[in-house]
């Protein structure tokens, strides 16, 4: 589920944007009238969306932009003069008078991004020091001299215990390596 804060100079008009996300199934965890408030939310929060106006009370837009965490996109909802401001950047923008509607799907579409590339993002292999690979050669290496094992078996050895305890592989090797030195 993708974190949404919402922040807009006028209260009301936060609580109503939540309140439509909130009716359409968003998790909403904010709202903010500063964007100060807004960078204090996304604290702790592992990415989301943060719709905002073009002016809160304490910044610009284009400052809070700069403020966002990693994981964290924005969109913007604003006048047509001032979306053009905003062309070229990687802000998603929607023109005032809103549309719920078009809020709707644009928040659903931004989500979706956001949680294919978190999908896409653990699927890319961790990438291990030479410490953690040590390890992991030196489990191998006690695996294939006690148990006669391939290094290729040696390797899907620990990768199957890893999965089954749900450890991380270097772990399991060193449980190996200090069960196996007993």
């Amino acid at each position: 589920m993708v974190n949404i804060i919402v922040v807009f100079p006028q209260q009301e008009n936060a609580r109503s944007i939540r309140n439509i996300l909130v009716k359409n199934g968003f998790h909403v965890v904010g709202v903010c009238v500063t964007g100060t408030q807004a960078v204090s939310q996304m604290d702790g929060l592992n990415g989301g969306i943060v719709v905002c106006g073009y002016k809160m009370a304490d910044m610009l837009y284009s400052q809070l932009h700069e403020l966002l965490l990693p994981g964290f996109e924005m969109l913007l909802l604003a006048s047509g003069q001032h979306l053009n401001e905003c062309l070229g950047n990687d802000i998603v923008c929607l023109s005032m008078p809103l549309k719920v509607h078009e809020l709707v799907s644009t928040v659903g579409m931004m989500a979706e991004n956001l949680e294919r590339r978190r999908r896409r993002q653990k699927t890319v292999p961790k990438q291990r020091n030479q410490e953690e690979k040590a390890v992991i050669k030196e489990a191998k290496a006690l695996l294939m001299e006690r148990n006669n094992m391939t290094e290729e078996e040696a390797h899907r050895y620990l990768q199957k215990c890893s999965m089954d305890s749900a450890t991380d592989m270097t772990e399991t090797a060193a449980m190996v390596l200090e069960m196996m030195k007993l």
